[in-house]
């Protein structure tokens, strides 16, 4: 392959994520630490519960004083959740109870509150008998101090959190949200709200890119929109490299065109390249490089395109610095239409999939111009075409990838 030959998909994906470890740890408040990633595992600072407690409201009790019915017992107290009773359970007496409360010492078990009857203030009589241990969540039945909960690696999900936050940690060691720095480029852009004059368009792509990467864990650094100009492109690199961005992305001037000024103001500023066009449609203007610990990419100015390449290769790299697993959702149908066989590119055709009693079925867009962006939002999948593909009919399979 010469070095100005397109690269494949695959080759390209593993050259842009070689060396791309999890970033450093940062301790963020358990509160503020949902969908996070844990940079190291996590073990328990209490025992959980930290007693044996009641499962259940009714009375706490000795199971022999009522083994055989009927049995009365004399109410010597109340133990609520948060405050013990401090005395201890004697043959025939109870202790009425809340779920919570610590078990009084003597008592073995739970008598339930709806199998027992109230005789008067401090009289109960069981109407049905109950096990030893019954009803009674016995100290570290969940956890116990030291035990390992979480391993590093995973993401605070709801369920996760809260065993964090059981474990008495007030903060968490969570692996650093990636920067992601975004310029769009180009004389003719305005943002949403302008009034565009005649050669002008509204610069979309930065919302749609910026919101993939959000969605894989990333933080985002806007820089709006720059002329084609190489002081100012140069000035907005700057920008994101005094902030440290992990990854900077451009979109637009990626090509070949006089007024395609990224690549050239990137090497400029020393910025080494790896690959600049990929087998892939939509998308095959598609940079990537390095300068210092600032990765690049450079993603196509046509809003499918760029979109489609965020997806296909922003996102595996969030997830790689971020500490993801990077998981495509890939999955086999069958087409709705017969398609053209293919060229020497990997195709990515807009399509929206339905589920059959034959399963999935797949249905191409018609029309996969990448400007449309129509096609896109009504899209969830992407028919994943491979190079020189022959010709394929209607019920035939297929690769979708989806993406939403």
């Amino acid at each position: 392959m010469n070095a100005d030959d397109p690269m494949p998909v695959d080759i390209a994906l593993e050259r842009l994520l070689a060396g791309a470890e999890p970033l450093d740890k940062e301790d963020v408040p358990v509160g503020e630490a949902a969908g996070r990633v844990l940079a190291e595992p996590l073990a328990a600072l209490r025992t959980q519960p930290p007693f044996n407690a009641s499962a259940m409201d009714g009375y706490a009790i000795r199971a022999e004083d009522i083994a055989a019915l009927p049995a009365r017992l004399r109410v010597i107290g109340a133990a609520p959740a948060g405050k013990r009773y401090s005395g201890t359970v004697g043959k025939g007496q109870a202790v009425r109870i809340f779920t919570g409360a610590p078990v009084p010492d003597g008592a073995d078990a739970i008598l339930l509150q709806e199998v027992a009857r109230v005789v008067d203030d401090d009289l109960v009589e069981a109407l049905e008998t109950v096990a030893q241990g019954r009803h009674i969540r016995r100290a570290g039945l969940d956890f116990a101090v030291g035990e390992a909960l979480l391993a590093a690696g995973r993401v605070l999900d709801p369920a996760a959190l809260s065993l964090a936050a059981a474990a008495n940690h007030a903060s968490v060691p969570v692996i650093r949200r990636p920067l992601v720095a975004i310029i769009a480029t180009g004389d003719e852009l305005l943002p949403p709200g302008s009034r565009p004059g005649p050669d002008q368009i509204i610069a979309s792509n930065g919302y749609g890119v910026a919101a993939i990467a959000r969605d894989a864990g990333a933080e985002i650094l806007d820089l709006g929109i720059v002329p084609d100009d190489r002081e100012l492109l140069a000035a907005a690199l700057h920008r994101a490299l005094d902030a440290r961005a992990d990854i900077l992305v451009t979109l637009g001037g990626a090509s070949v065109g006089e007024h395609d000024l990224v690549r050239e103001v990137l090497t400029a500023e020393g910025m080494t390249f790896d690959f600049w066009k990929i087998a892939m449609r939509p998308g095959k203007p598609l940079m990537s490089g390095r300068l210092g610990k600032t990765r690049a990419l450079g993603l196509p100015g046509n809003p499918v395109s760029s979109m489609v390449g965020s997806h296909l290769f922003l996102v595996p790299l969030i997830s790689r610095l971020g500490g993801r697993p990077y998981n495509p959702d890939i999955r086999d149908a069958r087409l709705a239409t017969a398609m053209p066989g293919n060229d020497r590119r990997r195709d990515y055709v807009r399509a929206a999939t339905e589920e059959t009693p034959e399963g999935l079925v797949a249905r191409p867009f018609g029309i996969q111009d990448s400007s449309m962006l129509k096609t896109l939002a009504a899209a969830n999948c992407l028919i994943v075409r491979e190079p020189h593909a022959p010709a394929a009919a209607a019920g035939d399979p297929c690769k979708v990838l989806f993406i939403r």
